[in-house]
This record gives structure tokens, C-alpha cells and sequence, in this order.
């Protein structure tokens, strides 16, 4: 299946609204996109036609979020343990505190030009914020905390109990967050320490917080593989991006399984 402009010219909205349509989205859903803007080829308007073709599938009473995940508010020298040298400290003074207009400049165009957007709202993580426009993004962006930041009180947990979609477009399940929280779901997730700067009572301070650690390719890839197969997920083509869309639900249902038997097999070994 496919949708796609002519060659010589680039993908306008109302291209890009008919092959939304083909891959499922409709009015009123809620939505978390995953993209890749150079994987749909040329876009006339670049993202921000791409985010107003969104807007205009899912239309008033739907929602758009996007990941504006801030890797930059990290500590540069997490290693470092004790009296920091000089370096160290210099280091570590530039690195930004997170605010809610701070670029997302990791995550790609498409959420830069969501979180630029005057009605954008954005949850107050400082390195794992989502924005989100539309109907429920002030609901889905209110509540996230410091530890497990996809978890249980997070957008993402959210998302889920609203019956939301993952939009991915010319990415793999590499880049669907979503798995980071079915993983903090399973029994035994793998862990890591997120470390970053906070003002408190006017004083800069470095605050730790536990979460799941990184897959780097290891599981994400066949966990989202093998519930695209059992679930019959269609894959079609928007410009020149595959496309697929993931009910969150039955994807978390699946994955939170067949994560934790990947993570005790693992471990067994």
C-alpha cells in the first residue's frame, strides 16, 4: 500500500492526509509519533507541513504528542565520583537546566516543530519530556515523575489508558519509547541512574533518579517485530517512508510478556 506525491514536486498536507488515512489515523485519536522527516523524501514546507497534516487527520478532538527528550541536561561526566577537578566542573556548569522552551534538537525536526507551536504543552521532565497538542495534551503532559520517567506516572501510562496509537514513520521499534515502558512494567526491569541539573531554592544542585535502563537494539527490534506478525499490523508507504500504526494496549500487553521472558532468559544464562 502506498501514497505518495509525483516524483518532480514534494509531498504536500493533502498528500500527506491521504496516506495518514491509508495507515489508519482518524479524527479523535490519541497519537505519539516516532519520525523520521528525510525518510518521506521531499515535503514541501519540511516538518511543519508534516505536523499540520497530522493535525488536520486527527483533527479537533484528537491528540498529537511527540517525544522531546533533552539528552543535553546530563551529567557530561557520569563516571566521576568524589571532589570533581576543575574540568569536571566547568563541564558540568554548562550544561543546561531543563525548561519547557528548550530545543529538543536529538529528537529530530518533526518535535521541534510540535514543541514550537504556541498552543504546545510539554511535561517537566528534564531529560524525558513529551509535547503534545490537540484535545487531552494538557492531561497526558500533567503528571511525570523524576524516577521511571516513561513509567507508571508518566505520559506514556497516559497515552495507554486514553487507547492511544504509536505512529512510526520511516523508523523501526528501535525508536518507540513505548517499549521503555513496558519495561518498567515487567518484574525485573534492567535499571540505570539519570543524573541532571535542578535548581532548588535558587541553588543549582545535581539530582540522581532511577529508571529502565537502555535496550541499544537488543530486544526492541523483535519484541516489535513479533507483535507486528501476531497482530497483523499493516505497513504502508507515505511518500517514501514505511509506515506502520501500533495500538498501545495490546502492545504493551504483549511486550511487557515477552520482555520480561527475554530479560529471565538473559539472566539465566
Amino acid at each position: 500500500m502506498s501514497a505518495t506525491a509525483p516524483s518532480d514536486i514534494g509531498l504536500t498536507t493533502v498528500d500527506l492526509v491521504e496516506g495518514w488515512r491509508k495507515v489508519g489515523l482518524d479524527e479523535g485519536m490519541t497519537v505519539i509519533v516516532h519520525a523520521s522527516l528525510g525518510s518521506l523524501g521531499r515535503v514541501d514546507g519540511g516538518a511543519a507541513t508534516v505536523v499540520d497534516s497530522l493535525r488536520t487527520a486527527l483533527g479537533p478532538a484528537g491528540t498529537l504528542v511527540v517525544p522531546a527528550f533533552t539528552w543535553q541536561v546530563a551529567d557530561p561526566d557520569p563516571d566521576h565520583s568524589g571532589i570533581p577537578a576543575p574540568d569536571v566542573i566547568a563541564r558540568r556548569a554548562a550544561v543546561p537546566l531543563f525548561h519547557r522552551g528548550l530545543e529538543t534538537t536529538s529528537m529530530g525536526a518533526i518535535p521541534e516543530a510540535v514543541r514550537m507551536l504556541p498552543e504546545s504543552v510539554r511535561s517537566a521532565h528534564p531529560q524525558a519530556s513529551v509535547a503534545a497538542v490537540g484535545a487531552r495534551a494538557e492531561d497526558i503532559t500533567s503528571r511525570q515523575t523524576l524516577g521511571f520517567a516513561l513509567g507508571r506516572t508518566s505520559p506514556f501510562a497516559r497515552i495507554h489508558d486514553l487507547g492511544g496509537h504509536i505512529l512510526l514513520v520511516g523508523v523501526g521499534h528501535d525508536r518507540n519509547s513505548f517499549l521503555h515502558h513496558a519495561e518498567s512494567l515487567t518484574p525485573n526491569p534492567r535499571l540505570k541512574v539519570r543524573r541532571f541539573p535542578r535548581e532548588l531554592d535558587g541553588e543549582r544542585v545535581w539530582v540522581e533518579a532511577l529508571d529502565v535502563g537502555n535496550d541499544n537494539g537488543t530486544h526492541f527490534p523483535t519484541i516489535g517485530r513479533e507483535f507486528e506478525q501476531q497482530a497483523g499490523i499493516a505497513e504502508v508507504t507515505v511518500g517514501e517512508a514505511s509506515c506502520r500504526l501500533i495500538p498501545v494496549k495490546p502492545l504493551i500487553s504483549f511486550a511487557t510478556q515477552r520482555l520480561g521472558e527475554l530479560l529471565a532468559a538473559e539472566r539465566a544464562q
